[in-house]
């Protein structure tokens, strides 16, 4: 362990771009990338980054690291030899993956495939591979006979754990396959490896609220364990330098605007340290890309936190069973990227087979009947505070309180407010480019046919003054009027001061020609809002208001839209799935990624009063940030 120590203390204070991961067989691969003029280390780490897949993926993968400083970092990486099921009993397990995510959000299983761990993580050194799959390959033919078949398993929970445990006789024999491994090991590849001490088990559940055991115990019980499976011995490994790193994938692409950014690919992974994010600024992490190596900072809401196991590299897993056809170790699939790759070689000895079944990606698909209803929730456009700083006002008014802009994203005018220009210090509106991002939406909705039968918005002005853009784009700003609902505001925990904003009446809005309904009657007035509510008050008031909502309307119309806050997309719509609310650490962490128009969907499954997420029915909206540029500090200084 104190080897293992001073390896990460190497790599953990060096803030700079990393790597990829994975190995099997590759001696003649190995030979042809020599031969090519890499160097010996540079090639076997190419080899083990991709699985040993191919010379070209090597190839690939060295070109993609050739900006990253640890390509000749001689940091060995981290393997694991876990148990893992395949045939109906994998089936089945996959299948309470998924209903429990989506019954209960994300628990800490599922950051890793269904499994059975035999040992701890233990390095191995790049040249060392060939030889540790030779050991288990080995080890597997010696214990093909004496295998325990079936694998009893018993279903166990606790208060914040549930998980299949192997009866402990069997338990034991895998204890000895798993010993009879690391013997094995350290002969042919000189490592070390610690097999499992504790109970070995199958984890289904684990760091779950508590709130969610019934449902998760109740999803498990439906596990037949009595289903056939052919346990399978399967190798995989992790870079080390990321093993505490939290694991995102890119869902957008991003160029980067300064030197110190990041470029983003769709589908690629970011490693991003906890450690790193202090410094960084609001709305940006400092992160690590899995396929270059490089750092840098990118912008928070074009990534999605990933599963961990998604960027692990698969080395090959080899069945107990005498298979009857000769599948041999020459097709195997690798895990890429959260992917398979299959590929085909020469036959070996049919008594062994490289079987991984692949996990079932998580994806809600929309209903097959037609819905009868669409509830839209859309985050307000970007709003001047935020890009031009709290001291906006003192920019743009005098001291008569006369408005002028010193900057073309300011809008040419601003609504007339009683109280005076300084109640806009908590009640900012929405610059030229919020107004186009919403008129953007509105346009999109306009060219999918999609009907929006009533719009209701928060009583702040940059909520009125998107949804009031979005009919804009829909051609509908004046056959639709906005309803100003006090109920749709955001958590009052998040306002500044003892009071809440001094909002901008109706009049004063239909005078300012938004498109607002001034005989509008709201479900929760202003009256009824608290200054810090509690976060349990604000999701209830945020799910009454909504379902009234969708009550009144019931008899009146089809979609409806509501225009509103970051935190409505989730606060509107996750009780209506009947889903329990999330903590408030979780929420907040969800609410931080949606950005200005972020838009979801949610429809209404026959008249069963259950709702459900699917795809909204325009694209998403992406933007990259422009810094404000003066022609004289930047030309007249050169």
């Amino acid at each position: 362990m104190a080897a293992k120590d001073e390896l990460y203390s190497k790599v953990t204070p060096r803030r700079n771009k990393q790597n990829r991961l994975g190995t099997i067989k590759h001696g003649s691969s190995l030979d042809v990338l020599l031969s090519m003029g890499f160097p010996r280390s540079r090639a076997q780490k190419a080899l083990v980054s991709t699985g040993g897949r191919s010379v070209q993926a090597a190839c690939d993968w060295l070109f993609a690291h050739v900006d990253d400083p640890f390509l000749d970092d001689p940091l060995p990486r981290e393997y694991v030899l876990y148990l893992r099921p395949t045939g109906p009993l994998a089936h089945k397990l996959s299948e309470f993956w998924q209903q429990s995510r989506i019954s209960c959000g994300k628990n800490k299983a599922h950051n890793i495939f269904p499994h059975i761990t035999l040992c701890q993580f233990f390095m191995c050194a790049d040249g060392k591979v060939d030889a540790l799959c030779d050991a288990l390959h080995s080890v597997v033919i010696k214990w093909r006979s004496k295998f325990p078949v079936p694998l009893p398993l018993e279903l166990y929970t606790s208060s914040n754990f549930i998980g299949l445990f192997v009866e402990e006789q069997c338990a034991e024999e895998l204890k000895k396959f798993a010993a009879d491994f690391a013997s094995e090991a350290a002969c042919k590849a000189d490592v070390h490896v610690e097999p499992h001490k504790k109970q070995l088990h199958v984890t289904l559940a684990y760091h779950f609220q508590a709130n969610h055991l019934g449902t998760l115990e109740k999803l498990a019980k439906t596990i037949d364990i009595k289903l056939g499976c052919d346990w399978v011995a399967a190798l995989f490994s992790r870079d080390i330098r990321f093993a505490n790193h939290e694991t995102l994938r890119v869902m957008y692409p991003y160029t980067p605007q300064n030197e110190d950014e990041l470029e983003l690919v769709p589908g690629d992974f970011i490693f991003m340290s906890p450690m790193e994010q202090t410094t960084t600024s609001e709305g940006w992490i400092y992160g690590t890309s899995l396929t270059t190596g490089c750092s840098g900072l990118l912008p928070e809401n074009y990534i999605l936190r990933a599963d961990e196991c998604d960027t692990w590299v698969f080395h090959g897993s080899y069945s107990f069973l005498n298979l009857g056809s000769p599948i041999g170790f020459g097709m195997s699939d690798r895990v890429l990227d959260g992917k398979l790759l299959e590929e085909h070689g020469p036959a070996e000895s049919p008594s062994l087979s490289v079987i991984c079944q692949p996990m079932q990606v998580l994806r809600l698909n929309p209903h097959t009947q037609i819905p009868k209803r669409c509830l839209f929730v859309c985050r307000h456009g970007e709003r001047m505070d935020v890009v031009f700083g709290k001291h906006w006002l003192s920019q743009c008014f005098d001291v008569k309180g006369r408005y002028v802009r010193t900057n073309l994203n300011m809008p040419a005018s601003l609504p007339q407010r009683s109280g005076g220009f300084r109640d806009y210090d908590r009640d900012a509106p929405i610059t030229v480019f919020g107004s186009t991002q919403a008129r953007l939406v509105g346009e999109a909705l306009l060219e999918s046919n999609t009907a929006v039968d009533f719009i209701y918005s928060s009583p702040s002005l940059r909520c009125v003054q998107t949804a009031h853009n979005i009919l804009k784009g829909m051609q509908q700003e004046n056959k639709l009027k906005i309803r100003v609902e006090p109920g749709l505001f955001e958590w009052t925990k998040w306002v500044s001061g003892s009071t809440l904003p001094a909002w901008i009446p109706l009049a004063d809005l239909a005078a300012a020609n938004l498109s607002v309904d001034t005989t509008y009657r709201p479900h929760i007035p202003i009256s009824k809002l608290g200054v810090s509510e509690s976060y349990e008050t604000y999701i209830s008031r945020s799910y009454q208001v909504t379902k009234e909502i969708l009550s009144d309307c019931k008899s009146k119309g089809s979609n409806i839209l509501i225009v509103a806050h970051a935190s409505s997309l989730e606060a509107c719509t996750r009780q209506l799935q009947g889903l329990p609310p999330q903590n408030s650490k979780d929420f907040v962490q969800v609410v931080r990624k949606i950005p200005y128009l972020g838009f979801c969907a949610c429809d209404e499954l026959g008249d069963t009063g259950v709702w459900q997420l699917v795809d909204p029915p325009i694209l998403p909206l992406t933007h990259g940030p422009n810094h404000c540029f003066n022609w004289r500090e930047t030309l007249l200084d050169n």
